[in-house]
């Protein structure tokens, strides 16, 4: 999804969205990695690199591919990738 590069689903990690019923709409949605590929929901797909997290983000991909309007909190997927991102 970041770099638009294609692989088999065994090379790429699967994000899905999660969002706070508590408060909706009015939080950004926080997007979850799924390394083994079990979690419920649609997913997007993405190569397990920080430079492909990076190019997902500037390209404002996991919106699209998620089909979220809100805005998107990727900091639990850069953690899992070990990349700090503001």
């Amino acid at each position: 999804m970041g770099c638009r590069g294609t692989d088999s689903w065994s090379a790429l990690l699967r994000v899905v969205a999660a969002t706070d019923v508590d408060a909706p709409g009015s939080t950004p949605v926080h997007l979850r990695p799924d390394p083994r590929h079990r979690m419920p929901g649609r997913g997007a797909w993405l190569h397990p690199r920080p430079e492909c997290l990076e190019l997902a983000v500037r390209r404002k991909a996991f919106g699209r591919a998620l089909r979220l309007q809100a805005p998107v909190d990727v900091s639990a997927v850069a953690q899992h990738l070990g990349v700090h991102h503001p």
